[in-house]
């Protein structure tokens, strides 16, 4: 472990021994009116959230109370996280695209008397459902400029306020963050979805600072890190604790402006979601596709060349992947084919390297060491492009509930195909869905379970306390100190988790959105057309339904059909359906773009009591997905090999 590392109890004593340890290096930037990066010293960062905690506590914020913070991407967003800690209270996040309902919802049920805003946006928002708030006692606007409305507080003037209380000698914050123990609160993050009843994970300081404390790779102070991802997300928001545990400059940007920040900033790290690797993969190949045959040729020979060599390099480090535990002949086969391919391509590639990979490396500001991806899994064929071109990519996995990370890649243990070894100090077991048996570690089966697919359970320091006033939700998920991730995966015999599907219903767009997809399936059989249906779309850029079509609902609608074998084929049975699914999920029916169907297919038959359904008719999502995955393919588009 470096020793600038700030380790520590409590997040409270990081941001703290941060300020000490780095002073005036720059932690945070933001761009100005003219689009110049303006640098915040860890030093400036760390008073100012202390003159805001001083602010919050006449205000009225205890100890351990739940404040709400409803804002995204922005140094304030920092500010008021230090503010809100270093009083000793906890808060709780989202982002501006909050529903009203949402928004109620969460802060009821938190508990928020205050709350801070962005802008007069949200501020519209809650003043809106002003009489449906419980608690709801204070306001706090964190766009400056102009006389905020009545009786809402103005960010700026409370630091003011607080750094006039702190010369006349007022220390009620500094003792406040002394009394933070590691088991305090820091954050109640609400998982996002549409099932109106979003859950609270609570995360603790101890929590947060293992995930610190046990980050297998570093960060050096100077480092600079781009963010991109929602900071109120748990996987950007530790990314950003880690920046300041180890003095790194995290530089705020936007999907609009990434690619000339990327050149200007010139990012050692970042933080990202599978989405952006998949959109620059598909740029590189419209630009290769578009260039004079020349340069065609020679991008595809540079690629071919690198890809050959770090295969052959993987493997003699023991770093490709194997899922079934391989034996001595296919191990001496393989080491022959990547040894012959590297003695073929190896100075190939050391030529065209220079002359072609090394100006797609450029494209991320030439001094990129990588990119920890996450929030989703990456596709294969992007994963290696990536990686074989020299642009790093070290996938992790993890969820709200575990602070996030259970899992990553690092430098040294880069096995494509999977998101690396468990987080240290993070047990890992493999259960069968069925019989609960513990598959992985296991000392009775070959290779002790590794290679097993089941349920993901994970125990660890990083491990959520609970969902908040929820013991019922908890117990569902957590018991003897073992977490249900809802995954399914194995442990490969590289001793790397791979990630197979889900167990559970939530989808994870290749965006990172969460997506509950219960509500969606509701509205989509309201319809008479509908028999039965099951959203699909994990890892993909959208959502995908399986039709299951209703005959007697076509007939009504004018078709002669008897059975639906008859509807499949029919292309104005097709075009009833994409009207009737526009019509029932969309703007005007409340749900958000990235919730609506973008492709659907026919099944040619009902899912049936026992097979596809549980008996109590709840869709055997595993079971719909693997009968099916030639038709979900089909409707995503092949992916290239």
């Amino acid at each position: 472990m470096p020793e600038h590392r700030i380790v520590a109890p409590t997040l409270t004593e990081v941001y703290a021994g941060a300020a000490e340890r780095f002073g005036d290096l720059p932690a945070f930037a933001r761009k100005d009116a003219s689009g110049k990066f303006i640098p915040t010293s860890f030093r400036e960062l760390y008073e100012t959230g202390l003159d805001l905690a001083t602010a919050l506590i006449p205000l009225g914020v205890r100890a351990g109370d739940h404040v709400g913070l409803i804002a995204d991407n922005r140094l304030e967003w920092i500010f008021c996280d230090y503010g809100i800690l270093l009083a000793g209270a906890a808060d709780v996040p989202r982002g501006t695209d909050i529903t009203d309902d949402e928004l109620v919802y969460i802060l009821n049920h938190a508990d928020a008397r205050v709350v801070f805003v962005e802008n007069l946006t949200v501020l519209e928002k809650v003043q809106r459902c002003h009489h449906r708030l419980k608690r709801h006692e204070k306001v706090i606007l964190m766009s400056s400029g102009g006389e905020p409305p009545r009786g809402v507080l103005r960010l700026e003037d409370l630091i003011r306020e607080g750094a006039r209380l702190r010369q006349s000698g007022d220390r009620s914050a500094i003792d406040r963050a002394a009394a933070v123990k590691p088991d305090d609160l820091f954050t109640i993050i609400y998982t996002s979805g549409t099932t109106g009843t979003p859950k609270g994970v609570q995360l603790t300081h101890a929590n947060m600072c293992s995930q610190i404390a046990n980050l297998p790779f570093n960060l050096e102070p100077g480092d600079r890190t781009l963010s991109i991802l929602p900071v109120w997300h748990s996987y950007e928001r530790i990314f950003e604790m880690v920046a300041i545990a180890m003095g790194a400059c995290t530089y705020y940007t936007s999907l609009r402006a990434i690619g000339e920040d990327l050149k200007v900033v010139r990012p050692t790290l970042m933080a990202s979601a599978p989405r952006l690797w998949e959109s620059l993969y598909q740029k590189i190949l419209s630009n290769v596709k578009s260039a004079p045959p020349v340069r065609r040729i020679l991008f595809h020979a540079a690629y071919a060349s690198a890809r050959n060599v770090h295969r052959a390099e993987r493997f003699f480090m023991g770093q490709e992947l194997d899922m079934t535990g391989r034996g001595l002949t296919q191990s001496l086969a393989l080491a022959v084919s990547r040894a012959a391919g590297w003695l073929l391509s190896v100075v190939p590639h050391r030529i065209l390297d220079g002359l072609v990979l090394s100006k797609l490396r450029s494209i991320v500001g030439g001094r990129f060491r990588g990119t920890i991806s996450g929030g989703g899994a990456l596709q294969p064929h992007v994963d290696e492009f990536f990686n074989f071109i020299g642009i790093p990519v070290l996938e992790g996995y993890g969820l709200t509930e575990t602070s996030p990370v259970l899992a990553v890649r690092t430098w040294k243990n880069l096995v494509i195909g999977t998101v690396g070894h468990p987080y240290p100090g993070t047990e890992i077991r493999i259960v069968d869905l069925h019989t609960g048996d513990v598959l992985y570690p296991s000392t009775w089966s070959r290779g002790h379970g590794r290679g097993k697919r089941g349920e993901i359970h994970v125990r660890g320091p990083q491990v959520m306390n609970g969902y908040y006033k929820d013991p019922a939700g908890t117990d569902h998920v957590l018991r003897d100190g073992w977490f249900n991730t809802g995954d399914i995966g194995m442990v490969t015999f590289n001793n790397c988790l791979k990630i197979l599907g889900r167990s559970k219903d939530t989808i994870v767009l290749l965006s990172g959105e969460n997506v509950e997809p219960v509500p969606i399936e509701a509205r989509l059989v309201s319809s008479p057309l509908i028999e039965q249906c099951m959203v699909v779309g994990q890892d993909e850029k959208n959502l995908g339904a399986l039709i299951v079509p209703a005959a007697d609902g076509f007939r009504a609608a004018g078709l002669k059909v008897a059975h639906i074998a008859d509807i499949l084929p029919r292309e104005d049975a097709h075009r009833l359906m994409d009207a009737e699914i526009r019509r029932l999920v969309g703007a005007e029916t409340g749900f958000k773009p990235f919730e609506r169907i973008a492709v659907w297919r026919f099944v040619p038959r009902s899912f049936e009591v026992g097979d596809e359904l549980t008996n109590t008719y709840k869709l055997k999502r595993h079971v719909i997905t693997e009968r099916y995955q030639e038709l979900v393919k089909a409707m995503f588009g092949a992916k290239p090999a």
